[in-house]
């Protein structure tokens, strides 16, 4: 018997990566106060001010602010396209309102500044996203206002009626942040990705610095 081998080219593995709705390796691009359940499940779930879990869906976490932790939750849904379903629950943040400007983002997105159109936050402002991501945010996440939720029953229930409804997203998965090439640990160790001469992402913070200065705020 005659043992044949097929050969997997580095096109074919690049085609591969391409067609997955999320990369298992790094997905979540963005660290930072969540809780992963199941990547294939079709729902996601923001908490603004509170801390409360919902089992079974692809994420779960707090956001507190009205700009960096709205950017922060854009960038990691459009990063999966299993994601089609975005619940907002628990209590709103006081004076940022996070869960108001992602509401407005998602109905109205950003004007030619970066506003937030029909926020009411204090600073509702997209500083780190381009319109083509909060367009793919439009396009792909069915929002669920429940502002005020925190009862973590009727939020599992929720999770469990969407986790499996609606189909994958038909594009592949938007990455706003790129893994840090050789040259960007050279001119800034701290950045994980390089947007121009001697500028860099630090995706942990969701910072963008020149060397010895910052460009935008850390939190």
């Amino acid at each position: 018997m005659t043992c044949e081998h097929s050969v997997v080219s580095d096109d074919d593995r690049t085609e591969d990566a391409q067609n997955r709705p999320y990369d298992p390796q790094s997905w979540p691009p963005i660290r930072g106060d969540y809780r992963l359940e199941d990547p294939e499940s079709r729902i996601a779930v923001v908490t603004l001010a509170s801390h409360l879990r919902a089992v079974r869906a692809a994420i779960c976490g707090p956001c507190k602010t009205e700009n960096l932790g709205v950017e922060k939750v854009v960038a990691n849904l459009i990063s999966n396209s299993n994601i089609r379903f975005l619940l907002i629950c628990g209590a709103e943040s006081k004076g940022h309102l996070p869960g108001d400007s992602i509401l407005a983002l998602h109905r109205n997105g950003i004007d030619e500044e970066g506003r937030i159109v029909g926020s009411k936050g204090a600073i509702p402002f997209i500083e780190n996203l381009s319109k083509k991501a909060i367009d793919r945010f439009q396009r792909q996440v069915e929002v669920i206002d429940r502002i005020g939720l925190v009862d973590e029953q009727e939020i599992e229930r929720i999770v469990e009626e969407h986790r499996s409804l609606s189909v994958t997203f038909p594009e592949p998965p938007m990455e706003v942040v790129k893994k840090r090439s050789r040259r960007a640990k050279d001119v800034a160790s701290a950045g994980d990705a390089i947007l121009g001469e001697g500028v860099f992402l630090d995706a942990s913070a969701w910072l963008v610095a020149e060397e010895g200065k910052c460009l935008s705020p850390s939190s």
